[in-house]
């Protein structure tokens, strides 16, 4: 039997902006969508420039993972999409607070312009919890 094909779109995370999850689970394993700073409950992206922008959407995807029944210790890749990579300094401090043990394989790339104008976009592949020890 194929695996089970499931649309993730979490309570705790901004609403999608376009016709997308949030996530996809396909059998044990979660695919996100582009995360950015915007703020759950004001549907607007934080102020205060790239380090909280990149908290907040670091946020949002936690809480996406965790809504399809994984975490960010279950990351096996994340994509970072970078408008300035000047800012990769100040994105990979707050990442690896997220990532302090055994972080994720991940590839950053600069861009000529994100959503809503965003400084930072993230997306993850993810294993989900009962798929982790398989």
């Amino acid at each position: 039997m194929p695996p089970t094909r499931e649309a993730i779109v979490s309570k705790k995370a901004p609403e999608p902006i376009g016709p997308y999850s949030h996530a996809v689970r396909m059998g044990n394993v979660v695919y996100t969508s582009g995360q950015v700073g915007l703020h759950p409950e004001t549907k607007a992206l934080v102020v205060g420039g790239i380090t909280p922008e990149s908290r907040q959407t670091m946020e949002n995807l936690k809480n996406i993972l965790e809504s399809a029944g994984s975490g960010l210790d279950q990351v096996i890749k994340c994509t970072v999409f970078l408008v300035d990579i000047k800012e990769f300094p100040e994105v990979n401090r707050v990442y690896a607070e997220y990532f302090s043990k055994d972080p994720p394989a991940r590839s950053c790339i600069q861009v000529g312009r994100l959503p809503l104008d965003a400084r930072v976009e993230i997306e993850a592949i993810a294993l989900t919890r009962e798929g982790a020890g398989s």
